[in-house]
This record gives structure tokens, C-alpha cells and sequence, in this order.
């Protein structure tokens, strides 16, 4: 099993939350590949078997700009495709993380993670702990 980590962090919360799912994921015997979102292509990541992502949200509770840049160049290649979702933001509800599993299923894709798991600031250990299950978990 082959499980893609791609993600981007501005302030490094988002960062923190990634290292946890590869370290989750690496647990669970998977092939991992871990990249940021900036130097990602939907090329070589879509071919895992779980594609997992991580955003801040950014602005009007948007995704931060390389992972929507990231995003829209794999958007329309996710018929089918395994997908979980995680992130941090500052102020709002998390409606970024809703609008981003809204747009991964419209696009075909299977959201394995619901609405994808959310941390506000700075993970707790709590998150960290969740986060790890994540990438475990992911089958």
C-alpha cells in the first residue's frame, strides 16, 4: 500500500499535524511519499493507493496558495480515489476543511476521514495523537 502525504504550513501548525500522519503512516508498513505542496505533482501522487492533504486555512477560510494550486491540478483526477483531509486555522468554524471534503467528493473522490480533521493553532497532543491515527488508519 502506497499512501501520498502532500500538505502545506505557513506558520508550521499544519507542518506539526503532517509529521504525525507520516509517522502514523510509516507505522502502518505503508510506502510512504511526504511533500510539501509546493513541490508535489498530481503525477506522482496519483497513483497511491490513499491521498492524504493538509492545509492552514488561509484568508476567507481559503486553502493556502501552493496546496490550492496543488489542489486544482489533481481535482479533477480524484474519480475514485481514496482521500483524507486535515489542516489547522486560526479564526471561523473550519468551513475551509467542509468547502475542500465538498470539493474532493464532487470531484468523484471517496473521502475516508469525513469532513477531514481540523486543529485550532497550535495541535495538542491530543491532535498529534489523532493525526498519527490518520495516517495508521488509512486503508
Amino acid at each position: 500500500m502506497t499512501k501520498a502525504i502532500v500538505y502545506a504550513s505557513t506558520t508550521g501548525n499544519t507542518g506539526m499535524m503532517a509529521r504525525a500522519v507520516e509517522k502514523g503512516a510509516k507505522r502502518s508498513g505503508a510506502d510512504v511519499l511526504f511533500i510539501t505542496a509546493d513541490k508535489a505533482s498530481a503525477v506522482e501522487v496519483l497513483p497511491a493507493d490513499i491521498i492524504i492533504l493538509g492545509s492552514p486555512a488561509m484568508g476567507a477560510e481559503t486553502l493556502e496558495d501552493s496546496m490550492e494550486t496543488f489542489f486544482c491540478a489533481l481535482e479533477g483526477k480524484l474519480k475514485g480515489k481514496k482521500v483524507m483531509l486535515f489542516g489547522s486555522y486560526d479564526w471561523g468554524d473550519g468551513q475551509w476543511i467542509r468547502d475542500w471534503a465538498d470539493r474532493v467528493t464532487n470531484a468523484g473522490g471517496k473521502m475516508l476521514n469525513g469532513q477531514g480533521l481540523m486543529a485550532h493553532l497550535s495541535p495538542d497532543e491530543e491532535i498529534l495523537r489523532q493525526c498519527e491515527q490518520l495516517g495508521e488508519s488509512a486503508a
